[in-house]
């Protein structure tokens, strides 16, 4: 339901312990040799030829673009139509497995717990933990812990 504010999701519409399936993405070559030409122009970003030439033995995502790729996925997913009022930052970045073109990437949230803003009785800080899973894999190519700001229901 759709309040006076437009909004369809409020802090209080998150669960503790929650966790939201945020769908997938497929990642292309050319996707990350754009992303690297434009923002992390190293070798290994930026042609198979060089890669193979690297500790990772041919082309990989920057990490950045792993971040960016579950921070898409999240903000189509769950930040539709949510009162979110931005975020104090992340507390944790992590890339733990090398992304190469065609991997297919799945995103989840988990609901870590909410924090009362003292200032702003009408905010509320969620913080959370994503993470980004290749298909068919346990072991999560990039996770990170979110803090972001929500308003309560009027």
């Amino acid at each position: 339901m759709i309040s006076d504010t437009g909004y369809t999701r409020f802090a209080e519409d998150f669960e503790t312990g929650k966790i939201y399936h945020l769908g997938s993405h497929t990642i292309t070559a050319d996707e990350i040799v754009s992303f690297a030409r434009k923002y992390d122009p190293q070798d290994y970003h930026l042609s198979e030829e060089a890669g193979q030439l690297s500790f990772f033995n041919g082309l990989v995502a920057s990490g950045w673009n792993t971040a960016c790729i579950w921070m898409s996925l999240y903000v189509t997913k769950l930040l539709k139509n949510a009162a979110v009022e931005g975020s104090p930052g992340v507390d944790e970045l992590r890339w733990l497995s090398p992304v190469r073109p065609g991997d297919v990437l799945n995103g989840q949230v988990e609901i870590l717990n909410k924090i009362p803003s003292l200032a702003q009785p009408d905010i509320m800080t969620i913080r959370k933990k994503g993470i980004l899973i290749r298909s068919n894999e346990v072991k999560p190519v990039c996770t990170l812990v979110l803090n972001c700001r929500f308003k309560k229901h009027p």
